[in-house]
């Protein structure tokens, strides 16, 4: 097979040569006891670049999204969560299951956003009737993944957070590409964290780190979070290692995230000019394409699109039914791009799979 174009998704992102050899060469300690120097070198790095008091590296995303809502969240307390969320849809009710947290699910708009009229609503629960569960934290997420990575504005985040306030319960930000989301609206990452109480962002997808993420927010949110990253069994020793990669990440790796977003819209234009796609949004926002197979135009499925352009070296992924998505990173180049475009354009004048 000629070279592999990954598109799935920008987790599968390899670290760079000086993240090897930083990991290599990092100083590093027992970070259960808070004495590895290179993790408390990330996390004063990651607190100062969201402007908050304090950080906790975790081992993943999910774990990250699970102790902020612990944090917030009472046993039998409510978080009120986007349906079309991640930590939703792809964190398996981590919540619930550990923590004893309702959640409660309300529409995602087409822009990502949601609507706080339903948050209010999600809010008025009567205190005292013990049938209900008690609102305790709100999540919302930006780039908004399963709505074509669209960051959401300042504007609203200021104003859900000022929502929350009035009901009494913390803002969490699942903000896994914040630094994407930042770079589209051309405002620094600190703006977009600015009124959450806590903030998640993975170092592992376009920062190209090969493991971590990090929950940033007051020091007090921070202290219990980490407490809970031990419960959940997040406590690492030398993570050092870890860290020191995630150091080069946010030094280097934040300012060439604009090449992905100009691959996008290189690969959004070209697929734009193929019969029998439909494009949605249209131009992409971050370095997420999505589009869809136009069923009037192409005997293709997605499923058989997908399988065919998996033959050809090219790999994508069904993200929502018949939707796809593509995604840049650091390691699709522009040529890999054109070579994608190619390649669906080949599939789409060809018969497909018998059965797909």
């Amino acid at each position: 097979m000629n070279h592999v174009v990954e598109l799935r998704s920008d987790t599968f992102t390899l670290p760079t040569p000086r993240m090897l050899r930083a990991a290599a060469e990092a100083r590093l300690g027992d970070d259960v006891y808070g004495e590895d120097p290179t993790v408390t070198e990330l996390e004063e790095l990651s607190a100062k670049l969201l402007g908050k008091e304090a950080a906790c590296l975790m081992p993943s995303g999910t774990m990250a999204n699970l102790a902020a809502l612990l944090t917030h969240s009472p046993r039998g307390g409510k978080a009120i969560v986007g349906a079309e969320s991640d930590i939703y849809v792809y964190e398996a009710g981590g919540a619930a299951v550990l923590g004893g947290v309702v959640y409660e699910p309300i529409p995602t708009a087409a822009d990502g956003t949601l609507p706080l009229d339903a948050v209010v609503e999600a809010c008025e629960v009567d205190a005292d009737d013990p049938q209900f569960a008690l609102p305790s934290v709100l999540s919302i997420e930006t780039p908004q993944n399963r709505r074509g990575g669209i960051p959401l504005p300042p504007a609203y985040l200021a104003e859900a957070a000022a929502v929350a306030r009035a009901q009494g319960i913390a803002l969490h930000l699942d903000g896994a590409r914040i630094f994407n989301a930042a770079l589209a609206l051309g405002v620094p990452a600190a703006d977009l964290a600015a009124h959450a109480d806590t903030v998640q962002f993975c170092l592992s997808k376009g920062l190209s780190a090969p493991i971590g993420s990090m929950l940033a927010g007051d020091a007090r949110s921070i202290a219990t979070a980490r407490r809970i990253r031990k419960m959940l069994g997040g406590g690492m020793r030398q993570a050092g290692m870890i860290a020191a990669c995630g150091i080069i990440a946010l030094n280097e790796m934040v300012d060439r995230l604009a090449d992905d977003h100009a691959h996008a819209a290189r690969l959004a234009a070209g697929l734009a000019e193929l019969p029998g796609l439909r494009l949605d949004p249209e131009p992409p926002r971050t370095n997420m394409v999505f589009f869809s197979v136009d069923r009037d135009a192409t005997a293709h499925t997605t499923a058989s699109l997908i399988d065919a352009a998996h033959a050809r070296g090219v790999r994508m992924a069904e993200l929502g039914r018949d939707r796809i998505r593509a995604v840049t990173h650091s390691g699709v180049t522009a040529g890999d791009v054109d070579r994608a475009v190619t390649v669906l354009a080949e599939v789409l004048s060809s018969a497909p799979a018998a059965g797909r």
